[in-house]
């Protein structure tokens, strides 16, 4: 939105090079700026021209043109009759200055809008033009949100670790999460990205003490392409969280089996844990056995280090193995009955995060 001081340097403007006396008044007759104020015409005429709706008026010796502001707002520029050619460069430069205001956009609000897929591609095109921004450039989005609460300092850490000489862009779509757009050369590829995941992890851990959460899309090519590697890493995140809580870089390319789960449709992974545990949810199951058996998991269904790991006997570890094929009727020691419960298992946690 235009200011009233710009629009005041644009009548001193005209006066300085013209000589010509102006007047410029908002929609409530409120003198904004000028220096035509010998025998100024009363607020009711004013007042009947812009209720009127006309764009131009001569009346008394004045002309009075209509300039548009904001929507639904106006301002009255008024001029001796005889000043109409200076008085319509004034209007002109005033309506140009207006425009330009209402339509800036800054690098920020272009990427928030970009992300967010609230721009046509020709605005794309026009705005990065505009802002300097390069199209043909690799770039990737990253997320980073805080595990437990909100962080109003998160971003001010983030940007201090990426240049915007570089191409880097470092901005916030809401008070939860942060978004990264890294700027990619040549010679860098997955590897710099995992790289650039677990350096925002460190760091926010070292020295901040921050937990965080960093998820990123794949590489976009293009200026336009962005908008899809941040759903990317939005649907990374939202899987991480679901499937796999203790991971703190998460890798839209590399979700597994969680983003196939994901992308299921609800009844249809009711359907499928109805058939393995029936009416019978696991919730029954305690959080004991159900540590043993995803350590069960992660070693590749190996008895003898599950146990080590855990600092049990393995008869004891055997026990636990037989309670939850009891309660499940499913043996993690068979490779089919562990893959069955596994996936069980990440449904039903699918089903608690869509059920809050």
């Amino acid at each position: 939105m235009i200011s009233d001081q710009m629009i005041a340097k644009c009548v001193d403007d005209v006066k300085q090079i013209s000589g010509c006396d102006l007047l410029v008044m908002d929609g409530s007759c409120r003198i904004i700026a000028g220096s035509l104020f010998k025998d100024v015409p009363d607020r009711d005429t004013t007042a009947s021209f812009i209720s009127q709706d006309d764009s131009e008026r001569t009346e008394d010796g004045y002309l009075y043109i209509r300039i548009p502001r904001e929507e639904g707002k106006c301002l009255v520029l008024l001029a001796d009759a005889d000043n109409e050619v200076y008085a319509r460069l004034a209007a002109s430069l005033i309506g140009n200055v207006i425009e330009a205001a209402n339509n800036r956009v800054d690098r920020d609000s272009f990427f928030r809008n970009l992300l967010l897929g609230n721009l046509f591609d020709v605005d794309i095109y026009g705005f990065a033009r505009k802002l300097h921004i390069e199209d043909k450039l690799s770039r990737c989005v990253f997320i980073i949100e805080p595990v437990a609460q909100k962080d109003p300092g998160l971003i001010d850490m983030v940007k201090e670790l990426f240049y915007t000489e570089a191409g880097d862009h470092v901005t916030a779509l809401d008070e939860d999460r942060v978004i990264v757009i890294r700027a990619l050369s040549e010679n860098e590829g997955k590897s710099e990205l995992a790289e650039t995941a677990d350096m925002l992890v460190d760091m926010a851990g070292s020295e901040a003490s921050r937990d965080v959460r960093v998820a990123y899309g794949t590489v976009a090519g293009s200026i336009k392409e962005l908008a899809s590697s941040y759903r990317e890493a939005k649907m990374a995140l939202d899987v991480g969280k679901i499937f796999y809580p203790m991971k703190r870089s998460i890798e839209y390319s590399n979700l597994g089996v969680g983003r196939l789960i994901y992308q299921l449709p609800v009844d249809l992974c009711r359907l499928f844990v109805k058939e393995i545990f029936g009416d019978d949810i696991p919730d029954e199951i305690d959080d004991e056995v159900l540590t043993t058996v995803n350590r069960f998991f992660d070693n590749s269904l190996n008895v003898s280090e599950t146990s080590r790991q855990l600092f049990i006997h393995r008869n004891t570890l055997i026990y636990r193995i037989e309670k939850l094929q009891k309660a499940t009727g499913l043996d993690v020691r068979v490779f089919d009955d562990a893959l069955t419960l596994k996936i069980a298992l990440m449904v039903v946690n699918y089903l608690k995060y869509t059920k809050g």
